[in-house]
C-alpha cells in the first residue's frame, strides 16, 4: 500500500539524485485562464524529466541480489534515462528497450548513462512485451516505468514539493501515459489536501486511462496515435488503477493540434523546451472550468528531438497564421512583382519566399503564377494582407504553405 511514510521516504532519497525544480508563476497563462497558473518545471530536471524520481527510488528498495541480476526496462524514453542514471548511481547494469520511434536524443542520452540500449516495437507496449522477454532469458530484474507502487510513491514526491512550496493549491493537472506520475501525485496530493482537485490529462489519440475508468477496469487500445509520444501507452497499469480510480478527480484530452500551439506558447513565454507529453497539461489549462484558482501544471519532460522540434514549431506558426502562402497570377510583363512586393510592404508582410513560375499558362495576361511565403503577425494581420491584394487587383487563393 502506498502510505504517507512511504512518501516521506521516497521523497528525501529521490532528494539524493534531484535537482529543485521551483514554481515557476505563468502571467501569460494566467491571464488566458482568469486562475493563478503555476508550472513545476520537471523538464529542467537531470535527465530531462520527472522520470529519475520513481526509477532511483524503486532501485533503492531492491536487494543487493536483485541489483546485482542486472536491471532491465522498457520505456519510450524518459524513464529509459531514469533508470540509466539510477542504475549508474547504484553501480548496476541496465538494458533499456525502446520503441524504434523513439526520437534519436533520447536514445543516445540513455546510452551516454552506460545502459544498453535495444530498439524494438512501435510502440511502448509492443517494447515491454520485449523486455520482459529478455528478463526471462537473462534473469534480469525489471523495473517497470509506471505500473509499480514504489515507482509511483517515488514520482509522488512532485506533490511533496508543490504542496510544501504552494499550500494553498487548489488544482494539480498531470499528464498521464501509463498511470505512474498521476498515481503518486494524486495519492499524496489527497493524503496532505484532501480537497485538492487533481486532473489528469492524456492525448485525445491516447487516452487509455480515460476509458478504462468509464469501463471501470483497466482496457487495452486497439492502437493509439499522438506526437505525444512519452504518453503513447495503450494500456494504463493494473496495480495503480485502484489508486486513479479513487484520488484523481477528472481527465481531460487534448488534440494534437492543441500540443503543437502549446509549444510556441511555452517557449515564446517562458523560454522553455517542454516536450509535447509534457505540454498536456498547459494545453489542457483552458479547459478547467473555474476561475480565481491556484492551477500547478506539471511539465513532465523536456527531452525533444531537434528534428521535432522544428518541424512542431513550423506547423504551430502556421496554426496560428504567423506563416501563410498566398498564389497570384500576374501578367508577364516587366515591373509586376515590384507591384507586388509593394502592396505587401504596404502592410507590413515579411516575404519569407518566392516562387515564380513563368509557364503557368500560355495566356499572357495572367501567365506568371507567383507563389508568396509570407510571416505575419497572426490572423487579423494576415488578413489585411489579403484584403490589399485583393483591393489591388490579384485575386490571392490561399495555399498550404511549403517550407
Amino acid at each position: 500500500m502506498l502510505t504517507l511514510e512511504k512518501f516521506e521516504e521516497a521523497s528525501l532519497k529521490v532528494k539524493e539524485v534531484t535537482q529543485e525544480t521551483k514554481l515557476v508563476y505563468s502571467k501569460y497563462f494566467s491571464d488566458q485562464t482568469g486562475n493563478k497558473v503555476y508550472l513545476k518545471p520537471e523538464n529542467m530536471q537531470l535527465t530531462g524529466a520527472y522520470k529519475l524520481r520513481g526509477a532511483y527510488y524503486k532501485i533503492s528498495t531492491l536487494t543487493d541480489e536483485e541489483r546485482a541480476k542486472g536491471l532491465i526496462t522498457a520505456s519510450a524514453g524518459n524513464h529509459a534515462q531514469g533508470v540509466a542514471y539510477a542504475a549508474k548511481s547504484y553501480g548496476c547494469k541496465a538494458v533499456i528497450v525502446m520503441p524504434t520511434t523513439t526520437p534519436l536524443i533520447k536514445v543516445e542520452r540513455t546510452k551516454s548513462y552506460g545502459a544498453e540500449v535495444v530498439l524494438f516495437g512501435d510502440v511502448y507496449d509492443e517494447a515491454c512485451a520485449k523486455a520482459y522477454e529478455l528478463a526471462e532469458e537473462h534473469g534480469y530484474t525489471f523495473i517497470h516505468p509506471f505500473d509499480d507502487e514504489d515507482v509511483a510513491c517515488g514520482q509522488g514526491s512532485i506533490a511533496m514539493e508543490i504542496i510544501s512550496e504552494l499550500p494553498l493549491v487548489d488544482y494539480i493537472l498531470v499528464p498521464i501515459g501509463g498511470g505512474g506520475l498521476v498515481t503518486g501525485v494524486s495519492t499524496l496530493a489527497k493524503m496532505l489536501k484532501p480537497n485538492i482537485k487533481i486532473i489528469g490529462v492524456e492525448p485525445a489519440g491516447a487516452n487509455c486511462m480515460q476509458t478504462s475508468l468509464e469501463k471501470g477496469e483497466v482496457v487495452t487500445m486497439p492502437s493509439v496515435s499522438t506526437i505525444a509520444d512519452g504518453t503513447a501507452v495503450k494500456r494504463p497499469g493494473e496495480t495503480i488503477f485502484k489508486y486513479v480510480q479513487e484520488n484523481v478527480d477528472e481527465i481531460l484530452t487534448v488534440e494534437d493540434d492543441e500540443l503543437i500551439v502549446a509549444f510556441l506558447d511555452m517557449v515564446e513565454n517562458h523560454k522553455m523546451v517542454v516536450e509535447n507529453s509534457g505540454l498536456l497539461t498547459v494545453a489542457a489549462l483552458k479547459q478547467l472550468d473555474c476561475k480565481n484558482k491556484k492551477v500547478v501544471s506539471v511539465l513532465s519532460g523536456g527531452n525533444m528531438d531537434v528534428i521535432t522540434m522544428a518541424s512542431v514549431v513550423q506547423n504551430g506558426l502556421i496554426q496560428r497564421d504567423r506563416i501563410f502562402t498566398v498564389s497570384v497570377l500576374l501578367p508577364d510583363k516587366p515591373g509586376e512583382l515590384v507591384r507586388v512586393a509593394q502592396v505587401i510592404a504596404g502592410e507590413q508582410g515579411n516575404v519569407i519566399k518566392l516562387e515564380h513560375n513563368q509557364f503557368f499558362s500560355t495566356n499572357r495576361n495572367a501567365a506568371v503564377e507567383l507563389q508568396i511565403t509570407l510571416e505575419a503577425f497572426g490572423t487579423e494581420h494576415k488578413g489585411q494582407i489579403v484584403k490589399a491584394l485583393e483591393t489591388n487587383g490579384y485575386r490571392p487563393k490561399l495555399i498550404r504553405p511549403h517550407l
